[in-house]
């Protein structure tokens, strides 16, 4: 057994393997809800519209090959445009890694099952409208998809020798 630090905490974004790059994404689908932003004052305003390719059961994109095929404005992203993006949610491990943060408790990663970001309630699986079924996306407008996850402290698990990372203020 090594004792050697997980790669996302040795290693910058940049540096990561393709492999390592794609496993920092924990499928909260929260970057796939649509946003909003004031022409005037540049505010930004989340809703709770999914992306028409994303499975807003599985938190994944069903197309994620081709996605840019069907909707050009997919924003595939980089280290660099991680780092002047300001529409990441507070717990996107893209964000966290260039933060020089620690994964949170849920993120497959940590836990060793893709199956907590949705029990822990850091996925938008039950909370997202499909784009097809939603109208004027003013309609769903909603704070928590920027905002750190706050599951209820009987989802976290007692996970023996993992560090529960505590969301920073304001993020």
């Amino acid at each position: 057994m090594s004792d050697a630090p997980p790669f996302w905490k040795t290693k910058t974004l940049k540096q990561m393997s393709r492999g390592e790059w794609e496993s920092l994404c924990d499928g909260c689908g929260r970057c796939c809800l649509h946003k909003l932003r004031d022409e005037e004052t540049e505010e930004l305003v989340w809703t709770t519209v999914a992306c028409r390719l994303l499975d807003t059961q599985s938190c994944q994109c069903k197309d994620y090959p081709n996605r840019r095929d069907h909707v050009p404005d997919c924003v595939k992203l980089t280290p660099k445009k991680v780092a002047t993006i300001d529409w990441l949610p507070p717990s996107c491990a893209y964000r966290l890694v260039a933060e020089g943060q620690d994964l949170p408790w849920w993120h497959p990663l940590v836990s060793g099952d893709a199956e907590t970001v949705h029990s822990s309630g850091a996925s938008v699986r039950g909370g997202a409208v499909p784009e097809r079924q939603a109208r004027d996306l003013e309609d769903h407008i909603a704070d928590w998809p920027g905002e750190w996850p706050s599951p209820p402290s009987a989802a976290r698990p007692r996970l023996a020798g993992l560090p529960v990372p505590t969301p920073r203020k304001g993020s």
